[in-house]
């Protein structure tokens, strides 16, 4: 029998946890997920600038064990099981330079927020998963896994590789188990943050907003569809695949780059 879906509200019943929550593609997710019937949890070192009631939040340092340690005590607590973990959180402040700047802290600290913190989280809220027989999660990698930029982003790009190898293998464990794990990896996304940038790269460089754009497109090859993302378009895709619709979906990584990655 061909089976039905409630698109509006297709993810009722459902909670879901987003992490990097507060902003850019994060919040971007977790709107999309509440639209979509579910209760999201969403979590960042920072409290955020405006306070959605709709979104619950908590205050957590994932770079840390401790800080991770205390997400899922307080998650379980507070919520019981959930059904969908977004591992979103991730970032790169290493120094520009190549290899020779980068000191083992760089890779250290960088490793902890892009690689170790979703293996934590997963760790930690996939026994009840198994239990229970169902759930999604999707790590949030990049095409730097393939494309790395090594001046600036060495230690990001590989611990974004990590996670894609990572995700794919615990895949490959928890699928028998009715366990669905995804990877979804954006190009650049023009979040407020990166906005910023480009103000910043026009006014000392002395060319408009566009032209700053452009030159950043430049050094990622071009982006043929001739713009950066938008966190909502990550965000539907997302939604998508942690939707019933995309029920036999797993193992699988998905590129969302315009077309930046020339071949995949």
């Amino acid at each position: 029998m061909e089976q039905e879906f409630n698109f509006n509200n297709e993810l009722s019943g459902k909670t879901a946890l987003v992490t990097g929550g507060t902003k850019g593609a994060g919040k971007a997710i977790a709107k999309r997920l509440l639209e979509a019937g579910a209760r999201v949890i969403i979590t960042a070192r920072n409290t955020p600038e405006r306070e959605d009631k709709e979104l619950h939040f908590i205050a957590a340092d994932l770079s840390t064990s401790e800080g991770s340690q205390k997400l899922i005590q307080e998650v379980k607590s507070t919520f019981g099981i959930i059904d969908i973990l977004i591992n979103n959180m991730g970032g790169s402040e290493t120094p520009g330079g190549g290899f020779e700047v980068l000191s083992d802290k760089d890779w250290e600290d960088t490793l902890q927020v892009n690689l170790l913190s979703p293996v934590r989280l997963d760790r930690g809220f996939l026994p009840d998963m198994i239990r229970t027989g169902s759930g999604v999660i999707i790590h949030i990698a990049s095409i730097q896994a393939r494309l790395p930029l090594y001046d600036s982003t060495l230690p990001y790009a590989a611990a974004k590789a990590g996670l894609v190898n990572y995700s794919k293998s615990l895949s490959n464990e928890v699928a028998p188990k009715g366990i669905r794990v995804l990877t979804v990896s954006p190009g650049w996304i023009m979040t407020t943050s990166a906005t910023r940038m480009m103000e910043r790269i026009a006014e000392s460089s002395g060319n408009t907003i566009e032209q700053a754009t452009q030159s950043v497109m430049d050094s990622l090859g071009g982006i043929p569809f001739g713009r950066p993302a938008q966190p909502e378009e990550v965000a539907e895709l997302v939604g998508f695949l942690v939707s019933p619709r995309a029920g036999y979906l797993t193992g699988t990584e998905y590129i969302i780059d315009g077309g930046t990655i020339p071949t995949t």
